[in-house]
């Protein structure tokens, strides 16, 4: 990654509400007053329906390996059927109403899509198993997901020519991968764990499709794995500050000292009261403090987050969050300690 690479001081998790793309682009890119304050990003609107929601749009992401949706959830299928099509054809509105909100943009510009192991663990095989039960199979769809991504990417490139594209990796299913916590379809068992070493590689090879572009891995649950996912080579670490215990204090120390961004999730993703900015960033402050670290490096160690996706927010409240991002980013480099 190159050392003149700008962050920004905040950004969103990826998903939006409602159901209008300009709406949602135009709220992703006008949130943040140029590349020194924040990251715009590609909106995911999963209130669309099915081929929207995050396994689906990933899904049709997939190179020659397709899926449509049954009861269960998302199911491989044989041939691209309307499901697959549809989530193209979101993702292609999607990609259009950024490409229209980004004339002339320079800077750092996020896209989302499910890593490897979420994806193993939702999507069915055609015996109603996750592919997750599969070694096989979860090797074919991480390097389809790989090629995927690959071409995605170069898609990204090519629509906003300034970008300086980073790519995140939703991973909520990870640590229940790992455990062995993941439900069979008759939901009286779990799915063996997956060998660690095994996750670690098929992140790696995931994440090297963007050569020496940032990336960044996502997780809103609890337990997030802050040392593999640095082994893995991700260069930033996105997650719900909330659920953070001291157990996290070391690796998390680690981390910022070995240079990784965190992207603290600070900011509640559903419509409620805002505090003052300075009050969503305390926790981060107080956590600074508590691993020792250096309150002048806060605000080039952290990117201020909304907790999780904003899908469940109304419009309104989706705008003031981003906002009140900026807001607490803000005070975090003003007033560190």
């Amino acid at each position: 990654m190159s050392d003149t690479f700008t962050w920004g001081a905040a950004t969103g998790v990826g998903s939006m509400p409602g159901g209008d793309a300009r709406e949602a682009a135009k709220t992703v890119t006008g949130s943040f007053d140029g590349p020194q304050e924040g990251m715009p990003y590609l909106a995911e609107l999963p209130a669309r329906g099915p081929g929207a929601d995050m396994i689906g749009r990933t899904a049709g992401l997939l190179v020659d390996v397709y899926a449509r949706v049954e009861r269960s959830g998302w199911r491989v299928g044989d041939r691209p059927g309307r499901d697959t099509k549809r989530a193209r054809a979101w993702l292609g509105e999607d990609l259009d109403a950024l490409e229209e909100f980004t004339q002339g943009y320079q800077g750092p510009l996020k896209v989302q899509a499910v890593g490897p192991w979420t994806l193993a663990a939702a999507l069915e095989l055609r015996n109603g198993e996750a592919a997750l039960s599969d070694p096989g199979a979860c090797r074919d769809l991480a390097g389809s997901l790989a090629e995927g991504l690959r071409e995605h990417l170069a898609d990204v490139r090519r629509r906003v020519p300034g970008a300086q594209v980073v790519l995140q990796l939703d991973e909520p299913s990870l640590i229940a991968v790992l455990r062995g916590q993941v439900k069979t379809a008759s939901e009286y068992r779990t799915h063996r764990a997956v060998d660690r070493q095994v996750v670690e590689d098929t992140l790696r090879a995931v994440l090297a499709v963007q050569g020496e572009g940032p990336t960044v891995v996502h997780s809103c649950a609890p337990d997030v794995p802050f040392a593999l996912l640095r082994r893995v080579g991700a260069h930033a670490i996105s997650f719900d500050a909330a659920l953070l215990t001291e157990r996290d204090d070391e690796t998390l120390g680690e981390a910022v000292e070995g240079g990784t961004k965190l992207f603290a999730g600070v900011v509640p993703g559903v419509d409620g009261r805002l505090s003052d900015p300075a009050g969503s960033v305390m926790g981060v402050r107080t956590l600074w403090r508590r691993l020792g670290l250096n309150p002048g490096s806060l605000a080039e160690s952290v990117v201020v987050t909304p907790s999780c996706g904003l899908a469940g927010a109304s419009p309104a409240y989706a705008r003031a969050v981003l906002a009140h991002c900026v807001k607490a980013a803000r005070s975090l480099a003003d007033n560190p300690e």
